[in-house]
Parts: C-alpha cells; sequence; structure tokens
C-alpha cells in the first residue's frame, strides 16, 4: 500500500467517530407546539451542546431507537437547543427546571420526566411509556 493511501485511510477512520457523534439536528419550540397541538406523542429533548449529561442521554437515546424502531415511527422527537430557548414559553409552561430534561407528552398531557437522568433503564421506560400512549 502506498503511504498516502495508507495515510488517507488512517484519518477517514480516526475521524470517523467525530462524524457518527455530530451535533445532532435541533428544533424549534414552535415546532414542537405544533406537533402537541395536532395531538401527537413527542419527546422533548432539552439539550445544551456543552453538556456532558446532555450527551450521555443522546448516546442512550440513539442507542434505543436503533433498537426499536417503533420509537421513531409512533414517536416525535424534539431536541430543544437549552441555551436558546430556556425562557420560551413552552420552557415556561412545562416547568422546565435545566438542560438535560426529556420529557414525553401525548399532546398537551405530559405521561412523564427525567430531569439529568442518564439510565438506559429510566430512558428506555419513559420511550416505552411514551410509546404506550401511541395510537396503533
Amino acid at each position: 500500500m502506498h503511504r498516502r493511501h495508507f495515510i488517507a485511510l488512517t484519518s477517514a477512520f480516526a475521524l470517523s467517530p467525530i462524524a457518527l457523534h455530530a451535533a445532532p439536528t435541533l428544533s424549534t419550540p414552535t415546532q414542537a407546539e405544533a406537533a402537541m397541538k395536532a395531538g401527537k406523542v413527542v419527546l422533548l429533548d432539552f439539550w445544551a451542546s456543552w453538556c456532558s449529561t446532555c450527551a450521555a442521554q443522546e448516546r442512550v437515546l440513539t442507542d434505543l431507537r436503533a433498537e426499536n424502531p417503533d420509537y421513531d415511527r409512533k414517536i416525535a422527537f424534539f431536541i430543544i437547543d437549552w441555551d436558546q430557548h430556556s425562557a420560551s414559553n413552552l420552557s415556561r409552561r412545562l416547568n422546565i427546571p435545566r438542560r438535560s430534561t426529556l420529557v414525553a407528552l401525548n399532546g398537551q398531557t405530559e405521561i412523564a420526566r427525567i430531569v439529568a437522568g442518564t439510565s438506559k433503564k429510566d430512558i428506555s421506560s419513559l420511550l416505552d411509556q411514551a410509546l404506550a400512549a401511541a395510537p396503533a
């Protein structure tokens, strides 16, 4: 193998974990509220890019969603940037205390929430409760 090819391949493999952990696609409170008003089952993830707890929650959510495709089929996921939207009407109305808060809702009705929890068991339970509230 030529040295240039080896360096290029090695660099690509070394950078691939970074690509897998790119910043998530963010939503606005307005987008989340529209889904809630439409009666959808939603999971709101109040997230901050600098938050290690948020990163741990994101890894667990990604794993769980890969393990159970029904989560993505029946639950609308919204990642709300805490730094931009902590003072939004949505955050105030739901009494969101901090970043790293996950809230499952059926329309406007809260199903359950987790504040700063990263346990796979707890987050799985939250998603299962949301799934149980979703239409068949």
